[in-house]
């Protein structure tokens, strides 16, 4: 009896697997795994050192011969691909295996296409490492589990994955591109979480790069810099909280918030870091015991270096690991749900960290970052910035900003340093920045990213808010994006916290020269959404605690500080305090230490913490402090809405956004058929000289209000603009807008910005702030 001859080996073309072995082939499932063909089955199997490799499956084993540097190749006696198993031998017992190059891509075209676009909303699902439980008949145990890995590298040669699993021989690991979107892709059998792995990416310089994935969910714990495998196994608690929040409207509810760095609030006795559990079982009581409604948290995010506070993000996706894994901290928001406060992030999209191992140049281009360094490089802080013009990088941004609201029902994303983002020359001397294609100063891509980011988030989580630290009178940052504003819901109120700190740094004798100080803000307190914020900025680096800004001795800073606290409480808008205020915490916050508790031994330090409990207490119980920060009409008493006589906001839909009319609570400038026009409030006159209408840059917003321009020196007069002729001058609006009081920033100098202006007129004034 004739045997039937043994099918030949599928062939491949020695140059390919030359590339399959230097690592850049972009589809090296085209190569290796199972190729059936005139009845059998070829299995390639890439296994560099191995001494021998076998399959194993139901017709019994098949030796593979070693065919090319490592490559391993033999024909499977099967018509149709089987399920197998690889048993490798280094010189010892085999070790078994399943395939990895014989699953499909995990990712679809939808995906893809979406990716390409810019517009996949929840990028980390299909992105960064994910377990995945697969039925599989003919496999041991019927079943597969195994972790999908992807990255986007467009400009990469090859990428490889390096693990703990393969001993950190990424050789035998090659991933495959998919289509033209720039994504890499491998699923691997038999890992799941707790592994730890890196990307190899090879550049188009020729040079491999090991970098963490962009969007992991979990890190090792610095200083180590691998990414982690994390399947989360957490049952959250908190439905009665995200059902009342969606139906809830931030603006218009009472928020008094409790800013943490929660590396310093407390530690252990060793000095080491508090758990996200212990976190959630003391941070809890005690907010709730004084009253908060919200905690702020100092970035949460993945960051190498302590000292930077969270602000230096290499780990966008990945909660910090120095305080546990990811459902830990899923369980410190659970807790605080459950008790009835809010919780807010500190968010950092204006730059990230500048580690080799992390974003940048991740594919061996400026990926994240602007290839311009007048645009991509920020000088005072040393980080890069991010591309605000390439639109998989907004995608990559605001899809970070959904997954934490959604996948760890985050309530609120503060969105740090948005001056800086929104100024091309923003801390750059002249000649140190390019103007936009208008000529302007205005970074347009940035405001661009603000505006989709803003609007994706309140479209997909009701109920949530975002709040703008901008330290300049940009016109609209919390008028809706269908108006062309900014589209946040609250904006940090920079020139109240300046000036009130200023007036409280006064002997109480000097203060009669010096009123205007405290009641300014109440000129322009409706001109946006405000929360009045002493935060972390105003205590540290040089600058002291709350309670060393006061003057006088001890009582009487004490005093002075209550008295600061009870005047904040009662002014309109939001109220953000920094951990340690309540405390009357006498030394500046540093982040190497914890709070100084021992303070609440002493009875004076006891009746500030008292205080603050109170008036929270009186604040949630009284809707009159809260209930129309948005309107004018809570302390005017005027319930008519006028036209030309009460400046009202009516909202409109789930988002509450503001729609605006005239006003005669503030002096300012009304738009006519002809430009600009000076009106006094209450006078029904006008200046005798018209104020040319600018002409808006494409997407620009003209109708924004902002309070009227401040001496700069202390006790003199303002003088009046050329084009008003009356005193004291009216307020400019939108373009013509004058600087409220900059903020300092962390680790710098008290700062001035310049007025924002439509992105068609000229330069004529620079920014100039620092931070560390």
């Amino acid at each position: 009896m004739t045997q039937t001859p043994r099918p030949a080996v599928l062939p491949v073309p020695r140059n390919e697997l030359d590339q399959l072995v230097r690592g850049e082939h972009g589809h090296p499932h085209s190569l290796l795994g199972p190729h059936p063909h005139d009845g059998a089955v070829t299995v390639r199997v890439l296994r560099p050192l191995a001494s021998s490799v076998t399959v194993t499956g139901e017709w019994g084993e098949t030796p593979l011969d070693h065919e090319h540097e490592g490559v391993w190749v033999g024909v499977l006696p099967v018509a149709e691909v089987p399920a197998y198993q690889l048993a490798v031998s280094y010189e010892g017992e085999p070790w078994d295996s399943d395939d990895p190059y014989r699953f499909l891509p995990t990712l679809g075209e939808m995906d893809l296409h979406l990716i390409n676009e810019g517009r996949h909303e929840q990028l980390w699902t299909v992105l960064g490492a994910h377990v995945h439980h697969y039925d599989a008949p003919g496999t041991p145990g019927g079943a597969v589990s195994g972790t999908s890995f992807a990255v986007w590298a467009p400009s990469a040669r090859g990428v490889r994955l390096k693990a703990d699993f393969n001993s950190w021989d990424g050789r035998a690991h090659p991933m495959r591109q998919l289509g033209t979107s720039g994504v890499w892709e491998l699923f691997v059998p038999d890992v799941g979480a707790g592994t730890s792995y890196k990307f190899a990416v090879l550049a188009a310089d020729g040079h491999w790069r090991d970098k963490a994935d962009p969007m992991a969910a979990w890190a090792e714990k610095p200083s180590s810099t691998a990414s982690r495998v994390f399947e989360s196994s957490y049952t959250w608690g908190d439905e009665a909280w995200m059902t009342a929040r969606a139906a809830q409207q931030p603006v218009t509810s009472a928020m008094s918030v409790y800013e943490v760095h929660l590396a310093s609030w407390k530690k252990n006795h060793d000095g080491s870091m508090w758990s996200w559990e212990q976190m959630a079982d003391d941070l809890v009581d005690y907010v709730v015991d004084l009253g908060f409604t919200h905690v702020e948290l100092m970035p949460v995010m993945q960051h190498p270096f302590g000292g930077s506070w969270g602000y230096h993000v290499t780990s966008y996706f990945a909660p910090d690991a120095r305080f546990g894994d990811p459902d830990g901290f899923r369980l410190l928001v659970d807790r605080l749900h459950r008790a009835g406060v809010g919780v807010i992030l500190d968010w950092v999209p204006g730059h990230f960290a500048t580690d080799e191992w992390a974003l940048a140049r991740f594919d061996g281009t400026p990926l994240y970052e602007d290839p311009n360094p007048q645009r991509g490089w920020h000088k005072e802080w040393g980080s890069h910035i991010f591309n605000f013009g390439r639109r998989e990088v907004r995608n990559f941004l605001y899809a970070n900003a959904i997954y934490w609201c959604e996948e760890f029902h985050v309530d609120g994303l503060r969105v740090d340093g948005v001056a800086s983002m929104l100024y091309l020359d923003y801390s750059r001397e002249e000649g140190e920045w390019t103007p936009n294609i208008h000529g302007g100063r205005e970074n347009l891509e940035a405001v661009q990213f603000l505006q989709e980011m803003n609007a994706t988030v309140y479209r997909r989580v009701p109920g949530v808010v975002t709040i703008a630290e901008e330290s300049t009178s940009w016109p609209g940052v919390t008028r809706p994006t269908s108006e062309d504003g900014l589209g946040f819901g609250l904006k940090w109120n920079m020139g109240w916290m300046h000036d009130s700190l200023a007036y409280m740094a006064n002997d109480p004798v000097h203060r009669a020269h010096h009123h205007g100080e405290m009641t300014f803000s109440l000129v322009y307190a409706w001109s946006e959404n405000y929360c009045l914020p002493i935060s972390h900025d105003e205590v540290v680096h040089g600058k002291g605690s709350l309670l060393r800004k006061m003057p006088g001795d001890r009582w009487q800073q004490l005093a002075n500080l209550r008295a600061y606290l009870a005047y904040m409480w009662a002014h309109p808008g939001k109220q953000l305090v920094f951990m340690g205020v309540e405390l009357g915490q006498e030394s500046e916050w540093a982040e190497a230490r914890e709070l100084d508790w021992w303070l609440l031994d002493h009875p004076e330090h006891r009746g500030v913490h008292s205080l603050v409990r109170d008036l929270n207490r009186t604040y949630a119980d009284t809707a009159a402090l809260w209930a129309q920060d948005h309107s004018p009409r809570a302390s005017s008493g005027s319930t008519a809405t006028t036209p030309g006589a009460t400046r009202s906001r009516s909202y409109v839909g789930p988002r509450a956004h503001p729609t605006w009319s005239a006003s005669r609570t503030s002096p300012r400038c009304r738009t006519t058929a002809t430009g600009w026009r000076c009106r006094r409030p209450g006078s029904g006159t006008r200046c005798s000289t018209p104020m040319p209408r600018p002409t808006p840059a494409p997407g620009w917003a003209t109708t924004g209000r902002s309070p009227r321009s401040r001496a700069s020196t202390p006790g003199s007069r303002p003088t009046p603009t050329s084009r008003c002729r009356r005193w004291p001058p009216c307020g400019s609006a939108g373009p013509e807008a004058r600087a409220q009081r900059s903020s300092t920033r962390r680790s710098r100098s008290a700062t001035t910005r310049s007025p924002a202006r439509p992105a068609s007129s000229t330069r004529t004034s620079r920014p100039v702030t620092s931070r560390s």
